[in-house]
């Protein structure tokens, strides 16, 4: 008699992005919750390219700001998960760019006098970053956090080295 065999779909627990993104631009002051949740259902689900980015007047302003709400919580998130020295800190920039890829980069500030931790180097088309659901949203936001993560916890133990090494 054959064996049946159940299949399992391996599922990692994620949280939930899109309510822990309206919940920093309610708690940040950026916006009240129901124009929090509209924006983001507004910006992250429809069709490809994202015509809200690319009509304003000033489309520059629209694609740094959506690219800071978005990327913000989600290092914010990753840097909890790390034990990290109150001294330091952690900086986004954006190149912004409205034809092509703009340029998204996290970098790990240790303390005074120690070198800087490039954390993230991303390329993105703000008006691409747009979902079919909210599955894949989270799949997306996950998988950046994850990275963002393992590479804190790297640039952590590297500058762990670094003081414990003596000096020169």
């Amino acid at each position: 008699m054959a064996k049946k065999v159940t299949a399992v779909r391996k599922r990692t627990a994620t949280r939930n992005w899109i309510a822990y993104l309206c919940e920093a631009l309610v708690t940040s002051g950026v916006m009240p919750t129901w124009e929090a949740a509209t924006y983001l259902t507004e910006n992250l689900f429809g069709e490809k390219p994202n015509p809200r980015l690319l009509i304003p007047a000033n489309p520059y302003e629209v694609t740094s700001q959506f690219l800071h709400r978005l990327y913000q919580p989600i290092v914010e998130a990753a840097s909890r998960e790390v034990d990290l020295r109150s001294s330091s800190t952690l900086h986004i920039f954006i190149d912004i760019s409205l034809t092509g890829n703009s340029a998204v980069l996290v970098v790990f500030f240790p303390a005074r006098n120690r070198p800087q931790h490039l954390i993230l180097l991303e390329a993105a088309k703000a008006w691409d970053l747009v979902f079919p659901d909210a599955e894949s949203f989270n799949a997306w936001a996950e998988e950046r956090f994850r990275r963002i993560v393992n590479a804190l916890r790297s640039a952590a133990i590297d500058l762990h080295d670094d003081f414990l090494s003596p000096a020169v």
